[in-house]
């Protein structure tokens, strides 16, 4: 009897061994850096513990794609994006240092045009990287040889895309902004009767006056990015392709996204069937604490605690804003943990701990976490409606202003605009959410309808990257409006 128990559990093994070496697969990821490559590497690594065998392509100047990594081979291109950390780190700062200071449009235009030229240089690289890569026989034959079952890209970059394209790989776009802007306007209708732009602080219930500035931002914003990117991909696709082919087309001939958004934090829209919902797929339980900080936490008493963290380019502050968000912070009975990595705000309190590196996810999980501080980055505003914690927003940059409006009108949250910054409006505003009982309710109802779903969002990711592979691309789920032509002439021809 036991051996033949014996026998039924190899069988079993044997079985479970040769499912796994038949369904894996091996995937080609061409990511974006900075806090994109977080979240591509939460799926490089679980599809890596499923089987799969994954290359990575990095430039030689990359701030966070490691060359050596137990996940992931690696293919480093000699060759420098020029998009360094340290000056997002440092605009971001001088920014903040102009709008405090009250300094003249002109001043203040001069550095959005600088960043404006600066995105345009990286797309620019970003397509000579890619012109590099192609036109390197070895290199190029060698990725062809390896036989790679898809490519899956960030798409906030075009070169991704366009590799896939010339490479003819199924492509899986891990996404919630593309070189126009966010992912379902790309690809999705996109009513801007009711469907807000993301960056234009609206909601989904407009009067007849917002819904036209909805309109006129979208076009505006529109020709914003063309004009930043446009030059550089089109230039690229008329190399590989010819004329007839548009670089905006590559993307929306894309066979599956996966979307970094969650419909507790997205207003409603139209969507597609080639579009999967993962947001918050990196949300996780909270672990144990560190000793070091599970006693600090318990110190807090009745209290509990107040965290801070204004996300990776903004680990120093000007002094001025330091020290009024320090004198606030100083002022509350609560225990303060603040990720900071400048200087020593002269007001700190007896009751702030400052440290350069935080488990965030534990401790927006910790019970005696009270309220969130944070920049409004998706990732972190996602793991604060998972844990049920309120906000405090300070938006510097980039989409944060519109993500943490989105989470003023859901009542979970307080905004302040951290430029204008005083100690006394700072402490009003966690002193409110605080001791306020709403913005904890509503943010736990919103979380139990983050959590209430059939399937873990990270699972649904590897099902539809696993299920592009077995495939071999996914065109019964993809629309072909994007091949609607404004005028006669040739098309290309299909590649499904």
């Amino acid at each position: 009897m036991i051996h033949m128990k014996m026998i039924a559990l190899w069988k079993l093994v044997l079985s479970l061994t040769l499912t796994g070496s038949i369904h894996c697969g091996k995937v080609l990821v061409f990511p974006h850096d900075g806090s994109h490559w977080v979240n591509m590497n939460i799926l490089i690594q679980e599809l890596h513990n499923r089987g799969h065998n994954i290359t990575v392509i990095r430039a030689s100047d990359s701030w966070y794609i490691k060359e050596q990594s137990p996940y992931y081979h690696s293919i480093t291109i000699d060759f420098s994006l020029g998009g360094d950390e340290a000056f997002f780190a440092t605009f971001v700062s001088r920014q903040l240092q102009i709008r405090r200071e009250g300094s003249s449009l002109w001043t203040r235009f001069s550095l959005d045009m600088e960043l404006k030229n600066r995105f345009s240089a990286v797309h620019r690289n970003i397509s000579e990287m890619v012109i590099h890569i192609i036109e390197d026989p070895k290199l190029i034959g060698s990725i062809r040889e390896a036989e790679y079952d898809v490519m899956l890209t960030d798409p906030v970059n075009g070169g991704g895309v366009v590799l896939a394209h010339y490479l003819r790989l199924p492509l899986i776009c891990n996404a919630r902004w593309t070189v126009h802007g966010e992912a379902h306007f790309a690809i999705a209708p996109s009513p801007l009767s009711y469907v807000p732009l993301p960056l234009s602080m609206l909601t989904d219930q407009m009067t007849f006056f917002q819904r036209v500035y909805n309109m006129l931002y979208y076009y505006l914003r529109l020709y914003l990015y063309k004009s930043i990117v446009g030059p550089h991909y089109s230039a690229l696709c008329n190399r590989y392709f010819g004329p007839d082919v548009d670089y905006f087309e590559l993307f929306q001939a894309a066979d599956f996204w996966l979307m970094r958004v969650n419909f507790v934090f997205e207003f409603p829209r139209p969507t597609m069937p080639n579009v999967a919902y993962m947001g918050c797929f990196q949300c996780r339980p909270a672990k144990a604490l560190p000793d070091d900080f599970e006693d600090f936490m318990k110190s807090s008493g009745e209290h509990g605690v107040v965290l801070v963290s204004l996300g990776t380019l903004v680990g120093q502050l000007p002094d001025t804003i330091a020290d009024e968000m320090a004198a606030a912070l100083s002022k509350l009975p609560q225990k303060v943990i603040w990720r900071y990595s400048g200087k020593k705000p002269s007001t700190l309190g007896n009751n702030t701990i400052l440290r350069d590196w935080l488990p965030q996810n534990d401790l927006l999980g910790h019970p005696k976490t009270k309220v969130f501080v944070s920049h409004g980055g998706t990732n972190g505003i996602l793991e604060a409606i998972y844990h049920g914690t309120p906000i405090v927003g300070l938006p510097v940059v980039f989409d944060q202003h519109d993500n943490l409006a989105r989470m003023k009108y859901k009542g979970v949250a307080q905004v302040i605009d951290i430029a204008t910054l005083n100690e006394n409006e700072f402490h009003k505003a966690l002193q409110e959410v605080i001791n306020k009982p709403s913005y904890s309710l509503n943010m736990n109802r919103l979380s139990r309808l983050l959590r209430d779903t059939p399937v873990e969002p990270l699972d649904n990711a590897m099902f539809w990257i696993e299920f592009v592979m077995r495939h071999r691309g996914a065109p019964h789920l993809r629309t072909e409006s994007y091949k609607m032509p404004w005028a006669c002439r040739k098309r290309r021809e299909k590649q499904d």
